[in-house]
């Protein structure tokens, strides 16, 4: 029986074998009761509804695929984050949880010198400064000393950084709007600290990663009562950045971060290699450009954490980074290069409808979920999740890169009761007038798990007060499913 098989100790951590056949003369498990179900849904629904909103709702035995409980299951809504579900799930099923994404230095030897240092990428969303020191020790290890330019390979995707529906908030410039590039420094954002001195004199300020941004103005140091007050402007200059810095910050106080996304992310690797590589001694004669796709002999190279590591910040951090990284990367391969989100939408679709979980409404624009960009059904949400976890090939890395319900990610703080057990594991979605909540109730031996799907919209000012009416649902599935032993 699949639920013996997802043992709450052992899922997270290790592959899930084929299922055993059930010996015929084998009793039945009992069936969790749902009244407690129904009515904590009837709540959520007259709550809503009394806001001006609707809910979607499908809770289904993932071993006979039978409905507990549903409430308009078909009705397409904006699923927020929860988007994130169908990333990762066609991310393993096309690429494998293995997968790695190659970063390389590359170029042609003349000496101790390489005329044109070519870094190439394939949509990493994990890579940073560190990495680049990484391959820099492998360019000195070669014997390598000089290079004339230093070129950023960025043909993989296409110049499209933006992802859809994030143009509906131009002005944000807060890292969870950065837009994506096939080779991205830092996430595509910079990192102004500041550092306070004694009394009267000027603070320390440095940017994150280096090379890209010039500092203009300063930051004093003034006494310990004072409010800390902080403005940057980043402006463009030729093809880097300028911040404009001012205000003051208290002596003795912590060091603030200010985190900005960037809006051209082409050439910040490469001037941040530039400044990696000008540090550790070879000495870089040229500018920094565009190009080197033809350069075909490797130098130096990074592989990634696994893509079953990776998708831990989608699902239980939410990144939109990594997700619309993850996501465009999907149509490097199938769809040809460059890889654009459109064809990353159309290859997710194919995915989709391979597993038999599509349905009539389902949209699919950009990987995170942010925006009002995509549309799911509830039934297609806990279908999808469903067969994910009888999958054998994707099973433990798919629900381990989920959030555990008062463990860790966006559930810390939700289900703690049942943190204990572990069973709860989901991923959330908030947007301004969207709530969603999708996962699992894992079941205790002898019983089968729960996929479930819960999409509330139109609910303007009022996400926070849905929440418990949300959890309240999964709570009492969570209550009547271990009950049923």
């Amino acid at each position: 029986m699949l639920a013996a098989l997802l043992a709450l100790s052992s899922v997270a951590s290790s592959a899930i074998p084929a299922p055993e056949p059930v010996p015929s003369a084998a009793p039945p498990p009992a069936e969790p009761k749902t009244a407690a179900v129904e009515q904590a849904i009837d709540k959520l629904e007259t709550q809503v509804k009394s806001w001006g909103g609707s809910v979607g709702v499908a809770i289904v035995d993932v071993d006979s695929g039978k409905a507990i409980a549903v409430r308009h299951e078909a009705d397409p809504k904006n699923p927020a984050s929860n988007a994130k579900l169908v990333t990762a799930f066609a991310a393993l099923k096309l690429l494998g949880p293995a997968h790695r994404y190659k970063t390389g230095l590359y170029g042609k030897l003349d000496g101790d010198r390489v005329p044109e240092l070519v870094l190439r990428g394939e949509g990493d969303p994990s890579l940073d400064a560190g990495h680049l020191w990484t391959m820099t020790r492998e360019l000195l290890t070669a014997g390598i000393k000089r290079v004339g330019a230093v070129l950023v390979d960025q043909s993989y995707f296409d110049e499209k950084f933006v992802p859809p529906a994030f143009d509906e908030q131009p002005g944000e410039w807060a890292p969870f709007r950065a837009p994506v590039s096939a080779v991205a420094l830092d996430e595509n954002t910079v990192t102004l600290s500041v550092r306070p001195s004694s009394k009267g004199k000027d603070a320390t300020v440095r940017v994150d990663p280096p090379g890209f941004v010039d500092i203009v103005g300063t930051v004093r140091t003034t006494k310990k009562s004072d409010p800390e007050k902080l403005t940057l402007d980043l402006v463009p200059k030729g093809d880097r950045l300028e911040a404009r810095v001012g205000g003051h910050i208290p002596e003795g106080s912590r060091v603030m971060r200010v985190r900005r996304r960037l809006d051209d992310p082409r050439l910040a690797p490469g001037h941040a290699l530039r400044e990696v590589l000008e540090s550790a001694g070879i000495k870089v004669e040229g500018p920094v450009k565009l190009g080197g796709a033809k350069e075909k002999r490797l130098l130096a190279s990074h592989r990634s954490e696994p893509l079953g590591t990776l998708l831990r910040a989608l699902g239980k951090d939410s990144d939109n980074f990594y997700a619309e990284m993850i996501f465009k990367s999907l149509a490097g391969g199938k769809k040809g290069r460059p890889a654009s989100a459109e064809s990353a939408a159309q290859t997710v679709t194919e995915v989709l409808e391979d597993a038999g979980v599509f349905e009539k409404g389902i949209v699919v624009k950009n990987g995170s979920g942010l925006f009002d960009a995509n549309r799911l059904t509830a039934w297609s949400t806990a279908s999808l999740l469903r067969t994910a976890l009888r999958d054998t090939a994707i099973a433990s890395d798919f629900v381990a890169q989920l959030a555990t319900g008062g463990v860790d990610g966006t559930l810390r703080g939700r289900y703690r009761a049942w943190a204990n057990r572990g069973a709860v594991r989901a991923k959330t979605g908030t947007l301004n007038s969207v709530a969603s909540l999708s996962g699992y109730v894992l079941a205790p031996p002898g019983r089968s798990p729960l996929a479930f799907s819960i999409l509330v919209t139109n609910v303007s000012g009022k996400v926070s007060a849905v929440r418990p009416l949300m959890d309240k649902v999964v709570d009492a599935a969570a209550k009547e499913l271990w009950a049923a032993r």
